[in-house]
């Protein structure tokens, strides 16, 4: 179980570095973008959709670190109070609640996926990008989520984790 959870641990690290580097590529592209529209007074004709691509895409892979390091909102109002069985119950069901979103949203994104691939979408755009592309973001992004919500899900049941960072000793 351990291996399993250093795997995912290891798989939302490598999802953080490529979501903070689809953030530089965006930025330069920008930048880019900027220098040719308003300095060299030319068109752009990719660089407004790519940047939309790849920050929905960062958003969506960038995720599963931001589980793993706690960055997203938690409001621990109600834990505070709850002894420390309270929010090992808190903290499960809350886990597999958003387990099994994950995963519904890791299966509609694959078939989402299979049916822009296999119909051959393109974007409506002078670019026209095939859409299987950006949307591969979608089922990645919620699969590694996923693995991430299960990895912390085993790591509370086996007590290697504390349910929302708290010390049991700990209330208000």
């Amino acid at each position: 179980m351990t291996a399993f959870i250093r795997l995912v641990t290891a798989l939302s690290r490598l999802c953080g570095v490529l979501a903070a580097l689809m953030v530089l590529t965006s930025v330069l592209v920008v930048c880019q973008m900027v220098v040719t529209r308003y300095g060299l007074r030319a068109s752009t004709t990719w660089q407004t959709e790519f940047v939309t691509y790849l920050l929905i895409a960062a958003t969506l892979i960038g995720s599963p670190y931001v589980l793993l390091t706690r960055g997203h909102v938690n409001i621990d109002l109600i834990p505070l109070y709850l002894g420390h069985r309270g929010r090992l119950v808190v903290a499960v069901v809350s886990a597999l609640i958003a387990f099994a979103f994950c995963l519904l949203l890791s299966w509609l994104g694959v078939a989402f996926w299979y049916e822009a691939w296999h119909e051959g979408w393109h974007s409506d755009t002078i670019w026209s990008v095939p859409l299987w592309i950006p949307y591969l973001a979608l089922p990645v992004g919620f699969s590694v989520l996923s693995l991430q919500y299960l990895a912390d899900l085993l790591s509370l049941l086996a007590g290697h984790d504390m349910p929302f960072g708290i010390a049991p000793e700990k209330t208000l």
